[in-house]
């Protein structure tokens, strides 16, 4: 079969596989992963998070799992939906992220770190003019303020990749892939030996 049929053919299954990736439904497991960042005086903390891959009525999506850092500690992981990171009780989390302004709820998310301290962003519109706090709780936790604690402005910041966008990513590197197996030139040596085999024959 010549070259060009074959690379017909594949072009077709890729361009097929394309239509099918983006009519089909996103599967009820699928999840989103976020990069996020916030800092302010003193911080900088950031990572990932993972959310639902559908949002609630308001905007809203849930996080189930970070990962990251603040400040160069490990996070080690995500606190609980409706409860409080220790030492500022009795304010509980909702662990909500939005794509849009403002991306937090006034609840915010709460992580946990390798030093045994705790953060909790959220929304706050108390503040003039209202906007993304970080909570940082340390210990020891007594029920009241810690030395180590603050509260203090930060600039928040997620986004998540379009699943559109990856899907196509990898769909045209697996096309390339089977472009470089179905073809590949010969070698001198092996025209060389065509040919000798070739001149053997018709003499």
């Amino acid at each position: 079969m010549p070259a060009s049929s074959s690379f017909n053919r594949l072009g077709a299954l890729i361009a097929l596989g394309l239509c099918l990736a983006l009519a089909a439904p996103p599967p009820a497991w699928a999840a989103l992963v976020w990069n996020w960042s916030y800092s302010g005086a003193g911080i900088a903390a950031g990572g990932t998070l993972t959310t639902t891959d559908t949002a609630d009525a308001a905007g809203f999506y849930r996080i189930t799992g970070i990962t990251g850092t603040r400040n160069g500690a490990a996070i080690t992981g995500l606190q609980p939906t409706g409860t409080p990171i220790p030492g500022n009780e009795p304010f509980a989390v909702d662990n909500l992220l939005s794509a849009t302004g403002p991306q937090l709820t006034g609840n915010g998310f709460g992580f946990a770190l390798a030093d045994g301290s705790f953060a909790n962003p959220f929304f706050a519109d108390f503040t003039s003019p209202p906007g993304h706090v970080e909570f940082f709780s340390a210990p020891p936790f007594t029920g009241g303020p810690s030395p180590g604690d603050s509260e203090l402005p930060v600039r928040f910041t997620a986004t998540v990749p379009e699943p559109a966008t990856a899907g196509l990513l990898a769909l045209g590197l697996l096309g390339l892939a089977a472009a470089r197996r179905r073809y590949r030139p010969r070698s001198f040596r092996q025209a060389a030996s065509s040919s000798r085999f070739a001149g053997s024959v018709m003499g």
